[in-house]
């Protein structure tokens, strides 16, 4: 079996984009630790920190002492910073900017993919988007950065300024049930585009990995950009195992010579 080189690799994805119209790109933990986000599942992720149980919807409404907790689990984890895109981010907005791209679904809840400028109706947050607060009882949102300016948990949780009620981050706990209507568009982009880059994911979250699947099934071209190998290699057409950054940005300097 003749194997590829990476140079080889980014020439024929270049290939595909050039030639695709409706590209989605899935992406996960990987685009974002470049950024300084930690990771959940890897070595040294949040789940080796943290107990994955103290992020259940259910022991978030079960008290304020819990909620606080949370809150500053959020905190200390790092997934509140205020981190920036990177070169993954950016060379996926450029597949906005040059009219080829769908969509992005993510699994990420940072909003970098808006801050490099891919346009939020173009972006399908799988888990939320932890840059929002919203109130369970009045469904009022808050940007995040209003409600730290006053957080003070030593005096319990935050609590809606309208109605008391209680405040979360606008993202899935366990428990919780992905957004349907995100879920549904997610799943419609996939089937009906012509490429789908998966980048930085281990495909391991379900519903979320049914994404390459659902995309491959309906005959588009599949392509994993990932540090490590995932369970659907053997399924994509391009498999490239480096950092997201460095594999995107190349591609999308390829693309953009042969468009100008």
């Amino acid at each position: 079996m003749l194997v590829k080189s990476v140079d080889e690799k980014i020439g024929l994805v270049t290939d595909m984009i050039v030639e695709s119209k409706r590209v989605v790109v899935f992406t996960g933990a990987g685009v974002s630790t470049e950024s300084g986000i930690p990771d959940f599942r890897s070595p040294g992720g949040i789940w080796d920190r943290f107990d994955p149980d103290e992020f259940t919807i259910q022991r978030f409404l079960s008290s304020a002492e819990t909620r606080a907790k949370q809150w500053r689990l959020l905190i200390e984890s790092g997934l509140i910073a205020d981190a920036r895109p990177n070169a993954a981010h950016v060379a996926i907005a450029d597949i906005e900017r040059m009219g080829k791209l769908s969509c992005v679904i993510t699994q990420n809840i940072d909003n970098l993919h808006q801050k490099a400028g891919n346009s939020p109706e173009k972006v399908f947050e799988l888990h939320g988007n932890m840059n929002w607060v919203v109130c369970l009882n009045c469904q009022s949102r808050y940007p995040l950065p209003d409600i730290r300016k006053r957080l003070n948990l030593e005096s319990g949780p935050p609590s809606c300024a309208k109605c008391s009620g209680i405040l979360k981050p606008d993202v899935v706990f366990f428990g919780e049930s992905l957004p349907p209507v995100v879920l549904s568009d997610a799943v419609r982009h996939s089937r009906e585009c012509d490429l789908l880059i998966a980048v930085g994911s281990s495909l391991v979250v379900y519903p979320a990995a049914y994404m390459p699947v659902y995309a491959k099934e309906a005959g588009a071209r599949v392509v994993i950009v990932n540090l490590t190998a995932t369970s659907y290699d053997m399924m994509a057409d391009e498999v490239i195992n480096r950092k997201a950054g460095e594999v995107m940005s190349r591609i999308m300097e390829a693309v953009q010579k042969r468009l100008s």
